[in-house]
């Protein structure tokens, strides 16, 4: 990149045809640069998600049952309410006339209506906790990104465990 930039200063003529692919390459590579950072994100967000499953699973358990994937689930919907009734708490004491931490209290408030909608409808993904093998590959997991492609993820709805 920064040898583009310095062949970038040396051109005479804006519009020549060398500074026309040189801008056709910077553009491309910063391209390249914001499609692996959107990958990382997600990397990080699913890999987030999938470690908190393994955090709460039982040690003695090989297998979840309906009933215990879906006390996991809603244990998992609700993983913000403490933190929400703290912002409450903190809002509620003195008199200010704006909202302390207003910002994360919303981005909470999105994220539980969206993860609440998504496990009412279409599912919400995570890994299959109610198969054997995918219980193995999660509890042998050290938390490494890169072994994300091991896990099969699947969309679990409320219909489907009631």
């Amino acid at each position: 990149m920064p040898n583009i930039k310095k062949s970038m200063e040396k051109l005479k003529h804006p519009n020549s045809r060398k500074t026309t692919s040189l801008a056709k390459k910077m553009k491309k590579s910063e391209k390249r640069g914001q499609s692996k950072l959107g990958t990382h994100i997600k990397q990080n967000i699913i890999g987030e998600k999938i470690m908190w499953f393994k955090e709460r699973l039982p040690e003695e358990c090989t297998v979840l049952n309906k009933k215990q994937t879906l006390q996991l689930i809603e244990t998992y919907l609700s993983r913000f309410d403490e933190e929400l009734e703290q912002i409450t708490l903190k809002n509620s004491v003195g008199q200010r006339k704006n909202r302390q931490h207003a910002s994360r209290e919303d981005i909470i408030n999105i994220t539980k209506k969206n993860e609440h909608e998504e496990f009412e409808t279409c599912g919400l993904e995570m890994p299959d906790l109610m198969d054997q093998r995918q219980m193995e590959v999660l509890k042998s997991w050290n938390g490494e990104l890169r072994f994300l492609q091991h896990f099969k993820l699947r969309r679990i709805a409320r219909k489907q465990l009631v």
